[in-house]
């Protein structure tokens, strides 16, 4: 037997020192694993290892992974697979003894995650091909317990120690100090961050994410006891900026596990690269005193309305970007599995379609307003985060000869979306009046109403309703079809990610402090106003007794946009607005105990289906304190205009010689 034992260090906790011998195996694809689950105790300390039963030449040339060609010489660190399964299956698993552990892992500054760079040691086409179209089959991986250290290496590198109390919380966060950047916590803070680690999720032993509520009332949670990718990201944040990076590591590499897994319904499956909206965290009885947990992913098949969670993908390139950003982590997102999960998002958005504009289509319900709400088309939520996607790839995509063509189709739909946008979805009183006079049913390549809109669509609130000096981008746009509400997500995000100009960008903020009691009243912010009522409450929500008139996604108030508001704020030098809304929300969060949303024109009472103990709640509240107290970190999460973006232009009609591109012409009226 030939065989070689190496330190593995996982990116999921807890870390292990791993045994590991291979005997003709893929490095990801393990065919015929034998795995043995047995405990020994030593004394207070016991040690975790994961045996492979394969044999595997390890030579200083070239050998053969998953299809490519790979060199690993002496001098290269060793990196292995955390324990994976990429199979087609609807769970991830691992076993482990009922008697749960909390392991603490000391390793050198030296030792690295097993990173690779895509540009270096992979053939890129190979690699791709094998990932997203046959998926790997990997049998999940068993925690075995041993009493005995031999053949590990580097044992100066990691010691481990099993501290039988921490199960519950093996970071320790509980009893992490409550200090603030500025001084001590407030005590509505030290509530909030004990509400937050409260709601923190572990899958065998490490952090992996925050439910989406954790309402001790709550007799019948629904799927508000599992982890929502669009729902952690202010929980992420908040850890993040308090310099706690391990468990959003662990989200994001746990959830990319998720994203080339099986996902049908009624015998049909999406695309491949589509994120879950969530997942739970399961624990399956073996035998005797031993059990498995899983990670039981859904992907839209479980939700109500069945649909595709589009926002997903979308939220975790975004937080990938911002792990990066605020710890310096930069390796995570060049790992080679890393690199392909992004791509695989990327392909799955810029798909050619049978759509003329470059505006991502999709379903109602596909976002954060996940009912029936009349967004289906080409909703301004999506959107903006599709841009701030599109940003985020363009500055972690490895570049190189099999990635080139996708970074040139970033480029040219960042280039065509930012003018889309600016220039159909913008609202002020100009453009109000241009629409007002609009000429219908025109066929020209020369036609000013392009979209056909007609003049009689513009509400009549909408006319008394825009200042002077405001402006915001409209909800929706589809032929013969403008969507006039203001939906703040949507609005914030074009703020943020540099999608609307700076005077665009002004405007809004303008819009939002002048209709200050439409749009945050008692509690910030409302998700869209005006509500529908009457009969087109009951045409387009299709008589929803929950998105009634005010409530919930109907023009409810949801004090989770109060992050997403303060960065636009201190992105625009506006910070005296976001501490106007956050000194608001302080006044009530606490008292009401951290709803979900509340009801009524002005936010004045909790949401009639409220959850209490809201995560996302609790964390915008202390992500928005964080962020303004640390206006420099706050930097880190959003974009500037990107001017190179202004001159790229494909649509070719210069060549052709049929018209001018109207490019030149809106970027003196729009940039400014």
């Amino acid at each position: 037997m030939n065989s070689l034992s190496f330190l593995c260090h996982s990116t999921m906790k807890p870390t292990c020192r791993i045994l590991n011998s291979f005997r003709n195996s893929a490095f990801f694809g393990f065919t015929s694993a034998k795995f043995q689950n047995g405990l020994a105790k030593n004394g207070n300390s016991s040690k975790f290892c994961l045996n492979f039963e394969h044999n595997r030449q390890y030579h200083t040339y070239p050998s053969r992974i998953l299809g490519f060609g790979n060199v690993l010489d002496v001098t290269q660190k060793a990196f292995a697979v955390p324990n994976l399964s990429f199979g087609q299956s609807g769970v991830i698993s691992r076993s482990f003894s009922s008697r749960g552990v909390s392991l603490i892992a000391s390793l050198s500054s030296k030792a690295r995650c097993f990173s690779t760079s895509v540009e270096t040691r992979v053939n890129e086409n190979n690699f791709e091909r094998i990932y997203v179209q046959g998926g790997i089959n990997v049998k999940p991986l068993v925690v075995e317990r041993i009493d005995k250290d031999e053949n590990v290496v580097g044992e100066e590198q990691s010691r481990i120690e099993v501290a039988d109390e921490n199960v519950k919380n093996p970071e320790g966060l509980d009893e992490a100090k409550v200090v603030s950047p500025g001084g001590e916590y407030s005590d509505i803070e030290n509530e909030a961050w004990k509400l937050l680690r409260d709601s923190v999720v572990t899958y065998c032993g490490s952090p992996v994410g925050t439910v989406a509520a954790n309402d001790p009332s709550d007799k019948q949670p629904l799927n508000y006891d599992q982890v929502f990718i669009r729902d952690f990201v202010p929980s992420a944040l908040a850890f993040l900026l308090k310099g706690e990076g391990e468990i959003v590591r662990n989200f994001l590499l746990h959830t990319l596990q998720l994203q080339s897994w099986e996902k049908t319904v009624d015998c049909y499956s999406p695309g491949q690269g589509l994120m879950p909206a969530s997942f739970k965290v399961r624990t399956v009885p073996l035998d005797e005193n031993k059990f498995e947990e899983v990670l039981d992913p859904d992907f839209g098949e479980s939700a109500i309305g069945r649909v595709a969670p589009v926002d997903s993908g979308l939220w975790w390139i975004i937080l990938l970007r911002a792990y990066g950003k605020i710890t310096g982590d930069c390796a995570l997102q060049e790992r080679v599995d890393v690199q392909t999960g992004l791509k695989m998002i990327l392909n799955l958005c810029l798909t050619d379609g049978f759509d003329m504009f470059p505006s991502l289509l999709v379903t109602d319900g596909s976002c954060m307003i996940d009912r029936r709400m009349g967004i289906h088309g080409h909703p301004l939520e999506i959107q903006a985060l599709f841009y701030s996607a599109l940003r985020c790839s363009r500055e972690m995509l490895a570049v190189n000869d099999g990635s080139k063509n996708l970074v040139r189709a970033i480029n040219n739909r960042l280039s065509a979306l930012s003018f889309h946008i600016r220039e159909y979805y913008w609202v002020d009183m100009k453009k109000m009046n241009e629409i007002y006079r609009y000429k219908t049913e025109e066929y020209s390549t020369e036609a000013t109403n392009k979209f056909n809109i007609y003049p009689d669509q513009i509400p009549l609130w909408l006319m008394d309703w825009v200042p002077e000096e405001g402006g915001f981008f409209i909800g929706n746009l589809q032929p013969a079809h403008m969507d006039f509400r203001f939906f703040t997500l949507g609005n914030l995000w074009s703020i943020v990610s540099s999608l609307g100009t700076p005077k665009q960008n002004q405007a809004i903020l303008n819009l939002i402090e002048a209709k200050w009691d439409d749009l945050v009243g008692h509690m910030p912010l409302k998700i869209c106003y005006p509500a529908l009522e009457y009969e087109e409450w009951r045409i387009i929500t299709g008589s929803d007794p929950k998105n009634t008139p005010w409530s919930y996604h109907n023009g409810g108030s949801w004090p989770t946009l109060l992050w997403q508001f303060t960065l636009a704020c201190i992105k625009m030098g506006r910070t005296e607005l976001a501490e106007k809304a956050v000194a608001l929300a302080e006044k009530r969060l606490r008292a009401d105990r951290w709803p979900e949303y509340y009801d009524t024109r002005t936010g004045k009472f909790i949401g009639k289906q409220s959850r209490l103990h809201q995560t996302w709640t609790i964390a915008g509240f202390l992500t928005t304190k964080m962020m303004v107290e640390n206006p420099e970190k706050a930097a880190l999460l959003f974009w500037e205009e990107d001017y190179e973006l202004l001159e790229i232009c494909v649509c070719a009609l210069s060549k052709s010689g049929r018209k001018k591109c109207s490019r030149g012409a809106a970027k003196s009226q729009i940039l400014i």
